[in-house]
This record gives structure tokens, sequence and C-alpha cells, in this order.
């Protein structure tokens, strides 16, 4: 048997644990740069408050209905993340944090003392909540993908009031025709109209298909995901989150900029960022492509990017790093203000087996890399950097409406007063 737990709108939900005054109002958070809507609290979608709308055209909607805004809280959520996956991981044999907010659990010899897998779900939502104040969903199957979708009806589904399980063909059927094919884990916007036009609108018409027959039309990942929702596990951990193809770092900055040093700055701390997520994954990129680019709200739209081709593929920082200092001239353009900029890594390849060059030399560090890695993963993201990463940080992201760092900063840790009777 398997379990998803998934916190509710849990950036929303984590403003809440340490605010009380804000408990049971519509809360919603925002993007980088107080960009864009990305939580909203449940009581908030009683307004119908679309996520993913740009703040400004909302604003005084949100105003009028006294809705909170909050700056997206980075520190905190990745705190609260934490506490709650250590809460969660003692109710399984095996246990695999997928994402910030939500985490498998495989159970093994625990299937033999639980009688009742949703009483056992509401115990998991009982511990996290009384633990962390986070309110979860939590969804059984006998698949990972089972699992996911009995995790959507446990939250969006009436009826299951936060728990749901598939263990029977029943219960299995009565989920998969309440939801929509697009619901189903690993089916996108995309493949979800191929598949509406041809009659397969809910996720068990889609279970009632031929896996080999889905193949070849689609993929293999459409194979495995019919096969999982029919009952027959296909996945495991080393496959559901796979290494990524291409690895980007991209933001827009607070406020505009205009000088080619603080461009550089920002460009070399995406390059440190790219490389930090390449040795991770443990892969080299052979291509990088640079951009920066002014807003297209502007009178005059600018935008340059550049590809720029390692003679040895490289994760090494530095390395990046040299290769923002060689085009850094051909991106920058006076009088441009400046909101955007980023590197993207492409064609990637496995350090495990790479093909070394005889008569190309590496400049990448491994053990300087390494070290660096250790330092910031102990210290903190940012505790050891580039010197050209410091040269300027007026780039650095608007946070408006940001809330205290209540669990990692000592100023912020709340103080609770109790008053003589």
């Amino acid at each position: 048997m398997y379990a998803l737990v998934d916190a509710v709108a849990f950036y929303a939900s984590a403003e809440k644990v340490f605010d009380p005054s804000i408990r049971f109002k519509p809360v919603v958070v925002l993007t980088n740069n107080d960009g864009c809507i990305c939580a909203v609290c449940p009581i908030a979608r009683r307004l119908n408050i679309p996520k993913f709308q740009p703040y400004f055209k909302i604003k005084h909607y949100l105003t009028q209905h006294n809705v909170v805004v909050r700056s997206s809280n980075y520190e905190l959520y990745a705190d609260l993340s934490e506490r709650m996956m250590t809460v969660i991981n003692r109710f399984c044999d095996d246990h695999y944090v997928y994402s910030i907010d939500e985490s498998f659990l495989r159970f093994t010899g625990f299937s033999k003392i639980i009688d009742d897998w949703t009483c056992y779900g509401n115990t998991i939502r009982q511990a996290v909540w009384r633990e962390t104040g986070l309110p979860v969903g939590v969804g059984f199957g006998s698949t990972p993908t089972l699992a996911k979708a009995a995790n959507h009806a446990a939250k969006k589904l009436p009826g299951y009031n936060g728990v749901a399980v598939i263990d029977s063909d029943l219960s299995r059927q009565e989920i998969l025709t309440k939801m929509d094919v697009t619901d189903v884990w690993g089916i996108g916007s995309r493949l979800g109209k191929k598949l509406t036009l041809m009659g397969i609108k809910n996720a068990w018409q889609l279970a009632e298909q031929n896996p080999k027959a889905m193949r070849r039309m689609f993929s293999v990942v459409v194979e495995r995901t019919v096969s999982e929702l029919n009952g027959v596990a296909c996945l495991n951990w080393d496959e559901v989150k796979q290494n990524k193809k291409e690895i980007f770092s991209t933001r827009s900055f607070g406020e505009r900029i205009s000088d080619v040093t603080t461009l550089k700055s920002a460009l070399t701390t995406h390059a440190a960022i790219v490389g930090r997520k390449l040795r991770k994954q443990r892969s080299l990129t052979k291509r990088i492509v640079i951009f920066a680019a002014s807003s297209p709200h502007e009178e005059s739209y600018y935008k340059k990017s550049l590809l720029y081709d390692f003679p040895i593929p490289t994760s090494d920082t530095s390395v990046i790093a040299k290769a923002v200092s060689r085009v850094i001239d051909d991106i920058f353009k006076p009088n441009v203000r400046f909101y955007r900029c980023g590197i993207g890594a492409m064609e990637l390849e496995s350090e495990l087996y790479q093909q070394a060059d005889m008569f190309a030399v590496s400049e990448d560090k491994p053990k300087l890399m390494q070290s660096l890695d250790e330092v910031n993963k102990r210290y903190g993201v940012g505790a050891l950097s580039l010197g050209c990463e410091r040269l300027s940080q007026n780039w650095n992201m608007k946070r408006a409406f940001l809330s205290p760092h209540y669990t990692t900063r000592w100023s912020d840790i709340p103080i609770i007063r109790c008053d003589d009777i």
C-alpha cells in the first residue's frame, strides 16, 4: 500500500501557523517580486480568487474583500516543510519526499498492523496538525498513481474530509469517474486535449484503455500511468522524479537595473545556482544560454540572449561564471532598464559516463566545488560564494508583504506573554 500526504495550500497555510490573527481570514501568497498569486487558502477560494493572476490586476478586489496578502517567505516554508516531513516519516516503512509540500509513503510491515486505512489517515493528519499547525490531505492506494488520485479526492471531492482510500475496484471506479483526465498524475493539459478528442474525458475512461496501445500512440509514461490506474505498480522512487534534461535559473529584479556591474552580479548568481543544481543531480552541461531583457511593457522592449558552448562539459560554478564575464559586454546595452535575466543549462550529460578529451584540459575543480557545496549545506546557501556575486545586491527580489522569519531568525522568534492572574 502507498500513501500521498499533501499540505493544503501549503504557502498560505504556513503563513497562518504563527499568526493567529489571520487564522480565519482569506490569505493569498505572491510569487517572486510580488508578481502573481501562487497560493490561495480555502477561505480565499470562496471568493473565486484565481491562481497565477497578476497581483496588480486584482489588487483592488483583494482590498475590497479584506484579503491578507503575503510575499513568499521561502525560509519559513522550508523549515515548516522539514518539520512536517519529520512527523510523517514516523508513520511508514519507506518515506520519499516528492516536493516541499508532499511526500509518498510506502507500507510493508506497517500494513500488517493497520486495520482501517481511513482511521490511520486521520491519525496522520491529526499528528501533523498538532505538531506543525499545517492541514494535510491523505490518500491511500495500491500504486503511487492511485495514491495520488486518492489524495486528489481527499482534498477536492465532497464526502472525503481529508482522507480517501482506493483499496477495491468499487472505490477505484467511484473516485476515478469523478476525476478529469487532466487531474491524473502525469497527464498534462496538452496530452489531456488529445485524450479528450479520443473520447477519454475522465480518469476511469483512461484506466479502461489498453496499456500497450497507449504506449504506441503516446509514450511509455502513459502506458505506465494506465497500468498504475489498474493497480499494477510500475514506478519506484528513482523513477518518480527523474533528472532534469535542462536546468534554468531566472528571476525578475525587485528594481530595474541599468549598469553592467549589477547585471553581471545577477547573472553570476544565476550561474552559481545552475552549477549547484547540476552537481546535485550529477550532471554536466555542454551549452548554456545567457539572457537579459527589459520589461515587455517598456516603450522600447529589449532582449538579448547568447549561446555559449563549453569545450568540455562542466558543472563548475567558476567556469560558468567565466562564460558570463566573456559575454556580458555583448548582452548589456546602455540606457536599458533591465527587468529580468537568467541562465539555462542545456545538452546535459551524466558525469558518471563522461567521455574525456585527449587534447582539451578541463578547467573544473571538483574538490573546490565539493567544499563549496558542503559549506553552503552546513551554514546555508550563500554562506560561501564567488566574489562577483556580492558586487551588488540591488537586483534582489521585492517582497513588500514579507512575514517574519519565525523559525529561522532570532529577532523574529514568537514571544508569548502571559499576564499575571
